[in-house]
């Protein structure tokens, strides 16, 4: 395909697969449970961050997630004392634990508290094409309560190679909008055209396979790579490609 042939077909993709039908099936189901603007966040941030492995588990163990903090995260978190955090003991997926778990708690609540919430971080330090330095600030932030040292692998940074893949996730939700009820638009602050593709084995592959993406590793600099080629198709909304890769690499299995 010339690239005017694989933007039709890649457009085709995405109509194909950002509807509602897609909510049931994918982690973003989770903060789709909520109305409140700080629930969606911060059900979209927890669900994100155990965003990986088997989906089914995924989603059980996020809805489990939302149930140990009586379905109102943003209350939750909060009003919370060192009792409540017990809830959490046996919590478990992958590797993130109720340990981890009881410091994302306590970190969110400082965020809440003392930084003006989630959204505010990522605006004050964004720049105009990317919220990949945002990340690498809210990393920082994210970790300036005391904490132990292997609970800071659960929240990755760009600046050092990472693609980030889950916390992209999380900001596509929340800040891109286009009207099918999919992504959610709550962070007026920030727009779609400063959003990253959520990079992964899937749309890694689909990416190669299509020409959008040469190097092999999953990385900050693939990142860039597919980045620059997304925005060259559409410069205002270049995530939104992420449905077509993501459903030709998992629903078509790459057959194309």
């Amino acid at each position: 395909m010339n690239k005017k042939e694989l933007k039709t077909f890649l457009d085709y993709k995405v109509i194909q697969y950002n509807t509602p039908q897609f909510i049931e099936t994918d982690p973003i189901k989770i903060p789709h449970l909520f109305q409140k603007k700080e629930d969606i966040e911060i059900a979209g941030f927890l669900t994100a961050t155990i965003a990986w492995g088997n989906r089914k588990s995924i989603l059980k163990n996020s809805e489990k997630l939302m149930n140990l903090m009586d379905m109102s995260p943003y209350d939750f978190v909060m009003h919370h004392d060192e009792n409540d955090l017990s809830n959490f003991n046996g919590f478990v997926h992958r590797t993130f634990n109720s340990d981890d778990l009881s410091f994302f708690i306590k970190s969110l609540k400082n965020i809440y508290t003392n930084h003006n919430g989630l959204e505010n971080i990522f605006s004050l330090n964004a720049t105009e094409e990317s919220l990949q330095p945002a990340i690498h600030k809210f990393k920082s932030i994210f970790f300036e309560l005391p904490h132990q040292k292997r609970t800071e692998k659960h929240v990755s940074d760009p600046l050092k190679n990472s693609a980030a893949k889950r916390i992209n996730m999380f900001l596509r939700w929340m800040v891109r909008n286009d009207d099918t009820g999919v992504d959610f638009g709550v962070w007026e602050s920030l727009s779609a055209a400063q959003l990253s593709c959520p990079l992964d084995v899937h749309s890694g592959n689909v990416a190669r396979k299509l020409g959008l993406l040469k190097r092999k590793m999953n990385d900050a600099k693939a990142l860039k790579e597919l980045d620059n080629n997304l925005r060259s198709m559409d410069r205002t909304d270049p995530v939104k490609y992420d449905f077509a890769l993501f459903g030709l690499g998992v629903f078509e299995k790459g057959n194309f």
